[in-house]
């Protein structure tokens, strides 16, 4: 096999961007699998050019000119950024690859302007890649492994592409590891439902831990599981045997279920400052919350409990919700989740409205056979700013004047005192406080509010929502200009719309 000149592309964003919480925080969001297909690329003896995109670098002048094959990386929020880079790379006579959620959930969309299409990838996937690296077009190859890999490369091994990544980061430098793949629940909505629970191997855990103390006064580590502790005792175990008590900050995805207060006591022991439980809805999902068949005002009370215990031992939580469930109906969830939040002040509160990105998850047939998904561009499908299957049991504005009503009070000077006092530690403390003013809050319900006002005085924009027309309104249009940039030029002019139902007709 010739040697080939890649490039490895990490898409955090979508496009450019001055935010303040992007600046401080989005170099700390940098993927995996990006990092391990470098290894393997240079394993295999080829010269490698790792780009991780936060927004801040101009990407048209830091990407190589002169490559053979380039992998892209994203989800699906960054797939029109991710065509626009193909087509200006396929113009240079380059092959493309694109992998990531993006390519999981659209596969027959992305085949349109990638030679390869990635689903699950291990080394042998990325070798067949490697040693075929031509162009396949019009329509690109599919290629997936039977499951995710069984073994990653550690920080160790992908530290030459982590460092210049955090680099980036001007305050808080989180470095990413992994310590399983797949989840034990079955969320209808989540792209790692229907992926089968594998703990990844704890001697490269114990490994990278003792690696990152010699890089370090004192590291801090996100980790990337999606759900985090699912084997608990030998998680922390091998956490304990590897480095001194509390001499690493961790950061982890978890579920209330795993976070009772003897596993919080030996999480606060370890270092752990920050839990992102998931607690998604007020009428199900009761096993992932520990909740049982609680719903309505008594789940409330008892997650407001169970998340007030835990901020007694990790100061910085921060609690997911998703709006729009078919179970939602009325203005009950909304006023609930006000409830939780006037009952639990010190975590953040982090709303999703329900998307079916593809076929990332089984309930997006149902949806598709209902005719429910709307063809959003997919520059807006990060599970915040646009809502792409149609409610169940709200009217379009109804619908947003109830997340605009809760964000709003989420969001409020009032809300962000609150959960300001609530918490003693300074950097969760002043957190809180940056993402509620910046992208994550008062964004959001600009956004919101706009939408909000579309829905009443732009016609095309309401009969698209409506689905009385699949044209694209202008609104859409203007806006993907506007957030690519100078890659705009390079942007296939079909390529700002999908089939929404194209996981439907593929079965």
């Amino acid at each position: 096999m010739r040697k080939l000149r890649i490039g490895v592309i990490d898409l955090v964003t979508k496009g450019p961007t001055r935010a303040l919480y992007a600046r401080v925080m989005y170099a700390n969001l940098a993927s995996i699998m990006p990092q391990v297909v470098a290894v393997w690329c240079e394993e295999e003896g080829h010269d490698v050019t790792f780009i991780c995109y936060t927004g801040f670098e101009n990407l048209v002048e830091e990407l190589p000119d002169r490559v053979d094959l380039v992998f892209v990386g994203g989800f699906t929020e960054a797939g029109q950024l991710a065509y626009a880079l193909s087509n200006l790379f396929r113009s240079r006579g380059a092959v493309t690859a694109l992998g990531g959620p993006h390519a999981r959930s659209y596969p027959q969309d992305a085949r349109q302007y990638f030679d390869y299409v990635v689903g699950f990838a291990d080394k042998r996937v990325i070798c067949e890649v490697l040693q075929d690296c031509s162009q396949h077009r019009p329509l690109g190859v599919c290629i997936a492994a039977k499951q995710q890999p069984t073994t990653l490369p550690g920080v160790r091994e992908r530290w030459r592409f982590i460092e210049p990544t955090l680099q980036k980061a001007p305050l808080i430098k989180i470095v990413p590891m992994l310590g399983s793949l797949g989840c034990p629940y079955t969320c209808s909505f989540c792209i790692d439902s229907i992926v089968p629970y594998q703990r990844l191997k704890l001697d490269v855990i114990k490994e990278d831990l003792r690696f990152l103390l010699g890089k370090f006064r004192r590291p801090r580590v996100g980790w990337h599981d999606p759900n985090f502790g699912v084997q608990f005792n030998d998680t922390m175990d091998a956490i304990e045997e590897a480095v001194p008590p509390n001499s690493v900050d961790f950061i982890a995805e978890s579920s209330l279920s795993l976070l009772s207060e003897p596993h919080l006591r030996r999480l606060k022991q370890n270092g752990f400052k920050g839990i992102l439980p998931g607690i998604e809805s007020w009428y199900v999902l009761g096993n992932k919350s520990k909740t049982g068949k609680l719903k309505g005002i008594d789940k409330v009370w008892q997650v407001s409990e169970h998340v007030n215990l835990i901020m007694r031992y990790i100061p910085y939580v921060q609690t997911n919700f998703v709006l729009g469930l078919d179970v939602d109906e009325g203005p009950e969830p909304f006023e609930l989740t006000k409830r939780f939040v006037d009952m639990t002040p010190g975590a953040f509160p982090v709303y999703s409205l329900l998307s079916a990105f593809g076929q990332a998850a089984p309930v997006n047939l149902e949806y598709q056979r209902a005719n429910r998904v709307l063809p959003v561009p997919f520059q807006f499908l990060n599970a915040y700013q646009d809502m792409n299957v149609k409610p169940k049991h709200y009217a379009w504005p109804d619908f947003y004047d109830h997340v605009l009503d809760l964000s709003k009070y989420s969001y409020s000077w009032h809300s962000i005192i609150n959960r300001y006092g609530a918490i003693k530690a300074m950097i969760p403390r002043w957190m809180n406080v940056l993402r509620a003013v910046s992208s994550s809050g008062f964004g959001r319900i600009r956004y919101y509010e706009e939408v909000r006002r579309r829905l009443d005085v732009d016609r095309q924009f309401r009969r698209f929502y409506e689905q009385e027309t699949s044209e694209l309104p202008q609104f859409y249009v203007d806006r993907v200009r506007k957030e690519l940039g100078l890659l705009w030029e390079w942007l296939p002019e079909v390529a700002l719309c999908h089939d929404p139902n194209a996981y439907l007709r593929s079965e």
